[in-house]
């Protein structure tokens, strides 16, 4: 189901009511108070409108909901990515006021404890707390990424292990280890935020008002369905394969209907591609290709670094910079303890010239990289101020 509008807190409580939440989770917990935990994407301390982290106010519709429907025990839980601190996002993202004034628990799950979980034949850990849910509703962003594509409903459940796991995830090649994830953490109900959503980058900055939540019961199904919307092939992003292997779900669109709910409230029953959704695409395909990525030598990178590090290469590309041909910007795990001319991050603390931080800040980057950029035909020094 995708609702189309400008009002957030009740687009999602009218999706809640669409898809019958309340007998979906009663049908699945068998509970008269079954404990319901919310997830959004609170990656870092970005507000929404950088197109980034969930609308708080997708989550109070969804709680607005569940109350009205005589549910109690509802709790928000969720990690920022590593490199920032999650009490930092909430404060910046709303989510923190929106708890405070809910009275809803959230739940840190960057301090909690883990769980080794049998995920469809490979050993993840997997926070306690989510583990201990008895309903997850997901709330993702539908948004680029400028590693796999795109992230929505799958992806987002790495908020839901701890950092330690989270770079192995990236040293296995993330696509395998999040689409094993699915099978050992359920999601029963996703609302995804594309309200305005960055349709390039996980971490923001250039937002694109889209005014559209979408729901879903099939992670699987939610993130090919995100992918044509975003000018990808689901082929293109291998853990919606490998989750469907891992019997997460289907992600066969053209067994699927959407229904869309406009701002009048009125609903429209359609088969997919078939006049579903006004907008064929949310971007163009060639939008996708980052010639920028062909400066960089990524072995096993964290989110936080790569992704702070492509908007910041975009800028100065698109200001005419470059390196010297044949020169490579190396980030990652898989070069620590190596050498070589140019990286960024701790991992590449071997380098002749290196950026520090875990991961380094956008200003630092921008800095470090211009002196560079400007000094590749002058083969200038390093400068890491």
């Amino acid at each position: 189901m995708v609702a189309c509008g400008t009002d957030i807190i009740q687009m999602a409580a009218a999706l809640c009511k669409m898809a019958d939440l309340s007998a979906l989770i009663r049908m699945s917990c068998g509970k008269r108070q079954p404990r319901i935990a919310l997830k959004p994407n609170l990656l870092g301390p970005i507000p929404a409108s950088e197109g980034a982290t969930t609308h708080p106010q997708a989550a109070e519709g969804v709680i607005s909901y569940l109350r009205e429907q005589g549910f109690e025990d509802i709790v928000m839980m969720e990690s920022s990515w590593v490199g920032d601190r999650t009490e930092d996002s909430l404060l910046v993202t709303g989510f923190g006021a929106l708890c405070e004034r809910l009275n809803v628990p959230f739940f840190d799950l960057q301090k909690d404890s883990a769980v080794t979980v049998d995920c469809a034949g490979m050993m993840l850990k997997i926070c306690r707390k989510a583990l201990e849910a008895d309903f997850l509703i997901n709330l993702p962003v539908a948004k680029g990424h400028c590693q796999t594509g795109m992230t929505c409903a799958l992806k987002n459940l790495k908020g839901c292990i701890p950092a330690s796991e989270k770079r192995r995830f990236h040293r296995m090649g993330l696509h395998e280890p999040i689409g094993h994830l699915s099978a050992g953490l359920k999601q029963g109900f996703i609302l995804a935020d594309a309200i305005c959503p960055d349709l390039m980058f996980e971490d923001g900055g250039n937002p694109v008002p889209l005014n559209r939540l979408v729901c879903a019961v099939d992670p699987v199904l939610l993130d090919a369905y995100v992918c044509g919307k975003l000018g990808l092939d689901p082929a293109q992003v291998p853990y919606i394969r490998i989750a469907e292997e891992c019997g997460a779900g289907s992600s066969d669109l053209l067994a699927a209907s959407v229904t869309m709910l406009r701002e009048d409230w009125q609903n429209k029953e359609a088969r997919y591609l078939e006049e579903a959704d006004s907008v064929d695409t949310w971007r163009n395909e060639a939008d996708c290709a980052l010639s920028v990525k062909e400066m960089v030598s990524d072995v096993d990178s964290c989110s936080a670094c790569y992704g702070t590090l492509i908007p910041v290469l975009h800028k100065l590309e698109a200001e005419g910079l470059s390196f010297a041909p044949g020169e490579k910007l190396c980030i990652g795990q898989g070069w620590r303890g190596m050498s070589g001319a140019i990286g960024i991050g701790t991992c590449t603390s071997g380098f002749a010239c290196s950026l520090p931080g875990c991961p380094p800040d956008a200003a630092a980057m921008e800095r470090f990289l211009r002196e560079r950029m400007a000094s590749s035909d002058q083969r200038r020094g390093c400068a890491t101020t």
